[in-house]
């Protein structure tokens, strides 16, 4: 085990593993990237979508229907799938492949979470927002929005993290994954490199670790203090049911 260990230290001890062209810092960075721009674009699709179904009691059955196909189709053969396409087009693997699998994988908690936030704010309270003269965009974004808020903050919790822990795969593909390619690169060459496959795992659950917690502290900075308090029982509640 010690001399485990030792290969793994002199692993992140070799020059240039922080800083250079395949170094940790950049992997790091590749990676969030990779991860934010599926969650901006999944979130800008999914979340107007289902507060505006949800207001309106529309679609219930076919919307949640339709979004919820992204959960019986596994993110690896959608990853390839987008890679083939891409290909085909002469686009570089690196990327996009990534970032359409990821947005798939995003979009269903994100959806599932906002609507069910909208359609359970109680009714009377809703109602008498319009007994109060309230228009309907008031009633939505001043009321069912910020009642909601934090089982809708839970979906995008549950879509970060899951987006965040999904990257890797794209090291399949080529030489982008971020974090991920340590573990392929690793897997390919064989059990000398076990250290360098540790290592990219270690990475990647302390990045995953790290933005989930800097995600709850954010969380706990834009809810009410009274709020606050609900959103961790609803995340675990919602987090058990996803």
């Amino acid at each position: 085990m010690s001399g485990f260990l030792s290969e793994v230290a002199e692993w992140f001890s070799e020059p240039g593993r922080w800083t250079g062209a395949d170094g940790i810092f950049p992997r790091t960075l590749e990676h969030l990237w990779l991860a934010t721009l599926p969650m901006i674009i999944a979130v800008a699709v999914a979340l107007p979508a289902a507060v505006w179904l949800a207001h309106k009691r529309r679609a219930e059955f076919a919307a949640n229907a339709i979004v919820n196909v992204g959960r019986a189709v596994p993110s690896f053969g959608l990853l390839i799938l987008a890679g083939v396409f891409f290909a085909r087009a002469g686009v570089d693997l690196r990327f996009w492949p990534a970032v359409v699998a990821l947005v798939a994988l995003a979009i269903p908690p994100i959806f599932t979470n906002a609507y069910t936030a909208i359609v359970t704010v109680p009714p009377a309270t809703v109602e008498a927002a319009r007994g109060l003269g309230y228009k309907e965009d008031e009633v939505l974004w001043g009321i069912e929005v910020p009642v909601g808020a934090p089982v809708i903050l839970a979906g995008i919790r549950i879509s970060w993290i899951q987006v965040l822990a999904t990257v890797p795969l794209a090291a399949v593909l080529s030489s982008g994954g971020g974090l991920g390619q340590y573990v392929v690169r690793g897997f390919a060459q064989g059990p000398g490199a076990r250290a360098e496959i540790f290592a990219g795992a270690l990475l990647i659950a302390l990045l995953t670790l790290g933005a989930d917690r800097l995600y709850s502290v954010a969380e706990r900075a834009v809810l009410p203090a009274g709020v606050s308090r609900l959103a961790s029982e609803d995340v675990k509640a919602v987090a058990s049911a996803s």
